[in-house]
This record gives C-alpha cells, structure tokens and sequence, in this order.
C-alpha cells in the first residue's frame, strides 16, 4: 500500500470514528437506548408530543424513551416567575383610633349612627361565655382585645368569638405597662400574642390596643409592622374598678354617641359586675337607635 492510500484510509476512518461519536451523542440527547422507556412514561398509541399524556415528572407530552428533564426545566426562573405583591402594612401612626368616622360602617346607620362595644383582658372562661350570650340574642357584633397568656388556655373561646361574627384584637400577652418595656420585649408581648389568635382562629389580629392606654413610638411601630391598626376608645365604663353595676350601666348610656367606641372588660378580676351591666344597657342603646357594629380598616 502507497503513503497516499494509508493516508486516505485514515482520513476514512478518523471520518467514521467522528459520524459515529456525533450519532451516539445525538442518541443520547434526544432519548437513549431505543426500547429503553422511562419507568411510567406514555406508550403505545395515542402516546407522544401533543397527545396530553402525562410521563415521567408528570411533564406533559413526554414522549416514549425520552430521558427525564431537570427538574428545574419544569419550573419557571425566579425571574420570570410572576411577582407576589407584598403585603400593605398600615402607615405608622402617632396616635391611636380614638372614634369612628361617620361613615366607618357603611351606609343606612340610621338617625343615631354607630358605635362599637370592646372588651379587654380576656377571654376568660367564667365571664366571656355570658357576655357573648348577651350578644348573640340581640344579634350584635363587638371585638375582643385578648391577652396571649389567656387566649393560649382558651382558644375555644376564641373560635366562638370569630364563629359567631365578633372581630379579635391584640392586647399584648401579659398586659404590661409598655413605655417601660424595651424594644425587644415588647416586639415578643405583641408578637407571640398575633401567633396565638392565628394559630386558633386562622389569621392573625388587624387591631391594637395598649394595656391601659398607654402608648410610646415603639409600640405604633411594632403594630403596624405586624399589619395592625391601634385602636383606643371614647366611653370607659371604669368597670374594672367594680364600681357596681349601675355605676356601670350610666356610664355607657351617658357616653353613647355616633362613633363612639366604648370600654369593658371580660376577664382581669372579678367581672360579674361587668357581665350584668352589658345585659343592661344593651338593649337600651339599642332601643334608642343606635347600631353596635364593627370598624371598618382604613385605606392603605
């Protein structure tokens, strides 16, 4: 054999030996081994690209003998991925929700308007079952500021709360004096108190108010950034002190005016006073005109 046939039947064969690399590459992009399918991929007829067939991963329109693709392939790019907003957290206020505005409630107040009834401290097994009685036969709604450390051991009361239309509120976990709370402190009063009514009820509180009025910058701050409006009131019935029940009952019917949002207790002492005056005065505001209804949320 001549130098110039060895050199062409090199040539041949490096040629061949590239054909065929290139086709078992190729082989192995588009599916492997022939009679090889993916475990639980389509076959038969009716099965391939188009058919709706369901293969392997769950793509669809996987085709018999295709190899799996990433997984990642199967998923959009975070980038591309439509954008979840983010939630709208209340402005930061200076001062609490001290009254409703005249239309808070919507339209067909009537002549008198609406007020809103609120109980702090609670819920509390031996007063708070009798105060929502008293609600429900007159068919009216109220919110409840529960502290952490009773809502935790009571959470039936709480589902009865939301069950029955009533709208629950943060009061912090122990009721402390927040001005002499730090930072961290008080994030944790508030905060494990918003898991506790999630965790019971299935959301998280959208209202705050400061265990005896007392509020500082922090806990505005803290407030709003756990989604929740502050909120604080115009007529305190002063029945924590256990004044009597009549003392009690002049107070909310003395105080009663549109937009008015009045104080009581459910639980942090001894309550029954405060269980009789509602079943009191009740039915007289009501008498007179007024609605007892739920704050609507401002716009954020």
């Amino acid at each position: 054999m001549t130098n110039d046939e060895q050199t062409v039947g090199r040539r041949v064969l490096l040629r061949t030996a590239v054909f065929l690399g290139i086709a078992g590459a190729s082989a192995l992009l588009s599916g492997g081994e022939t009679g090889s399918p993916v475990p639980g991929a389509a076959t038969g007829p009716g099965a391939g690209p188009g058919s709706g067939s369901v293969g392997a991963l769950g793509a669809p329109g996987v085709r018999a003998g295709a190899l799996p693709e990433k997984s990642y392939r199967l998923r959009p790019m975070t980038a591309e991925a439509p954008a979840r907003p983010p939630a709208v957290k209340p402005a930061v206020r200076t001062r609490p929700i001290l009254q409703l505005p005249p239309d808070a409630a919507g339209g067909g107040l009537g002549a008198t308007g609406a007020m809103v009834l609120t109980f702090d401290d609670g819920p509390d097994p031996r007063y708070t079952p009798a105060i929502l009685d008293t609600l429900a036969r007159y068919g009216v709604r109220a919110m409840f500021f529960v502290c952490g450390e009773m809502a935790t051991d009571n959470r039936d009361l709480l589902r009865r709360m939301v069950d029955e239309g009533h709208v629950i509120g943060n009061h912090t976990w122990t009721h402390p004096l927040i001005p002499s709370l730090n930072r961290g402190a008080l994030a944790s009063e508030i905060g494990r108190t918003s898991d506790v009514v999630r965790q019971s009820v299935g959301e998280a509180p959208v209202w705050f108010r400061a265990p005896y009025g007392a509020w500082n910058r922090a806990a505005f701050e803290i407030g709003a950034d756990l989604g929740m409006e502050p909120m604080a009131w115009t007529v305190d019935t002063l029945d924590w002190k256990e004044p009597g029940t009549g003392a009690i009952v002049s107070r909310a019917l003395d105080g009663a005016a549109p937009g008015a949002i009045v104080l009581n207790h459910d639980a942090g002492g001894n309550r029954s006073q405060s269980v009789q005056a509602v079943a009191t005065y009740l039915p007289q505001l009501l008498a007179r005109g007024y609605k007892m209804t739920l704050p609507v949320l401002p716009p954020r």
